[in-house]
């Protein structure tokens, strides 16, 4: 990337605009997508838009809308023209996005028409441009979301757009994005990342995977996500692949479709999505029958059988995938297992969306079970006070991609950092002689026992997820125990126990009893796998799916009791 003549999203477009001309870029499955010529045109116009309604350097605009090709146009025009885009999460709720408006200042909104009612009569005073982002039209501010009525207004006519006076190209310094995350405490932080920072995360992660030209990505995270803005959107424009987009619902028919249909050579995941494929898809086939069950006790038949399914998996992939990326929380121990014996081109990476977000990671050929990989070259991380038995402590971090801090929240921000700079991840690991990373949990969620060890909840929770007919599982201290909540299976619990629908004359008193005695069940196993200060002092059901956060992380504050 040493043609870049600054790292700025700008001199990032110029140069593919005219490089790969010729090439696709953003586009959905199945048609037909822009070119990078093309692509570049329509930011410009964007961007002169803008620029027509009074847009200012430094002004915020929000972005709320579904993956689509548009919704990369919006965001490379808002921050090639010096303005900061604030993308905001679709699974937000209405008044989670009217606190974001709000706090950020935004002026203007590109929103797509399936979520105009999410802001439908609540929309700040200060915003008085809205475009959809599905034609990049724009619409009336005061009848958006009313009654589902979209009243376009008229489009300025080219001639008035190429007459237009931009504004000069923003400086690394210069803030691209403020990124409001989730978090797992209900209250949203406004990251402030610059160009600098997204840029040169982009430029180092290409020092540990290559991605060129030749390139195919199917997009299925959503873009607002530092994780899929920057490696599965930054990354690929910057060396000319291309991104498609699904225009319909993630639904299983579709997404294979898709994936027939672009066969990707690349694609980003979360662990939620990739367990719950190889658990329905390969592990309940598997252990189906006591025959099977049996033949996957011994090491060499289970990797046979594991390659067998890895090879049909990587075949409903589309056949060509090389790279198969996993972040956002750690990935559960059998999934990843499965996935180094299947030789699926998997790779973990670890970061967050302060750090722009990639801190450590790696290619496919190069991974360790149960590691993240190793730190970034050009970035620095190391283990603050480690334990000088275990090694273990909180991850720390510096280099030219930390953000630039809280958006009008100086005392988190302050909080963030050490006195001498090192940004806090919140994360705890340990770093081994080959200077691969393993990461042990969140700091605040780490449980200090009665006998001063330090227990980390996540991995008891991958022990736990293992087990037949479990979801998802989340534990923590009660009254100086542990406890684990369970959300089961129940279909599969049917299907299992389908004779009680013929026998019993209470069915559901019936399992009641099952469930008590598999949640049991449950427990008597994972203890056999803990130390003695890890386990479980009980287990208890959770009926409903625990509530999750746009990132697909449990709301774990809302389950201690």
């Amino acid at each position: 990337m040493n043609s870049l003549q600054n790292l700025t999203i700008n001199s990032l477009l110029s140069r593919s605009g005219k490089r790969f001309a010729d090439r696709p870029s953003l586009g959905f499955a199945g048609k037909t997508p822009l070119s990078y010529s093309q692509l570049y045109a329509r930011v410009k116009e964007v961007s002169s838009f803008l620029a027509l309604k009074g847009i200012k350097r430094g002004d915020r605009i929000a972005i709320l809308s579904e993956n689509m090709p548009n919704w990369g146009i919006a965001y490379l025009a808002v921050t090639t023209s010096g303005a900061i885009a604030v993308p905001i999460l679709t699974d937000f709720t209405g008044k989670e996005i009217s606190r974001i408006l709000e706090h950020s200042g935004a002026v203007a909104l590109f929103i797509s028409a399936n979520l105009t009612e999410k802001v439908a009569g609540s929309l700040p005073p200060d915003i008085e441009t809205v475009v959809l982002t599905d034609s990049l039209t724009e619409i009336n501010r005061n009848a958006v979301g009313l009654n589902g009525g979209i009243r376009a207004v008229a489009t300025p006519p080219a001639e008035v757009l190429n007459a237009v006076e931009l504004p000069g190209d923003p400086d690394e310094n210069d803030i691209a994005a403020i990124l409001y995350t989730s978090g797992t405490t209900g209250n949203p932080k406004g990251v402030m990342l610059s160009h600098g920072n997204i840029v040169s995360n982009a430029v180092n992660t290409m020092k540990i995977q290559d991605v060129d030209q030749n390139d195919r990505l199917l997009s299925v995270l959503p873009l607002p996500h530092s994780y899929e803005c920057t490696i599965g959107f930054i990354i690929p424009l910057m060396n000319g692949a291309s991104v498609h987009y699904l225009d319909k619902p993630p639904v299983a028919e579709i997404l294979l479709a898709a994936m027939d249909q672009v066969k990707p050579t690349m694609m980003l995941t979360v662990p939620l999505i990739i367990e719950k494929v190889y658990r329905k898809k390969v592990a309940a086939k598997l252990n189906g029958s006591p025959f099977t069950r049996t033949l996957m006790k011994a090491p060499a038949l289970r990797k046979v059988f594991h390659r067998m399914a890895g090879k049909k998996l990587h075949r409903s992939f589309g056949g060509e995938l090389r790279f198969f990326g996993i972040g956002g929380a750690k990935l559960s121990a059998d999934t990843e297992l499965f996935l180094r014996e299947a030789r699926f081109p998997y790779a973990i990476g670890y970061g967050l969306t302060e750090t722009s977000p990639l801190l450590a990671g790696c290619g496919p050929l190069k991974t360790r079970y149960r590691s993240t990989g190793f730190p970034l070259p050009g970035q620095s991380i190391k283990i603050a006070d480690p334990d000088p038995v275990t090694g273990e402590g909180e991850i720390l971090a510096k280099g030219p991609n930390i953000m630039k801090g809280y958006y009008r929240d100086e005392k988190n921000t302050k909080e963030a950092f050490t006195d001498d700079g090192w940004f806090r991840t919140g994360d705890l690991g340990v770093i081994d002689d080959d200077n691969y990373l393993y990461i042990k949990g969140r700091l605040k969620n780490m449980i200090l026992s009665s006998s001063g060890e330090n227990i980390y909840p996540e991995e008891i929770e991958s022990v736990i997820n293992t087990q037949n007919l479990v979801q998802e599982s989340l534990v923590y201290e009660m009254k100086g125990k542990l406890v684990a909540r369970v959300h089961l299976n129940y279909n599969e619990m049917e299907k299992s126990y389908r004779y009680l629908r013929k026998t019993a004359n209470n069915m559901q008193a019936n399992m009641k009893n099952i469930i008590s005695e598999k949640l049991e069940e449950i427990k008597t196993k994972v203890n056999a796998e803990l130390n003695k200060f890890s386990r479980l002092s009980a287990i208890v059901e959770q009926q409903d799916p625990f509530e999750k956060t746009p990132t697909k992380k449990i709301k774990r504050f809302l389950y201690k009791d």
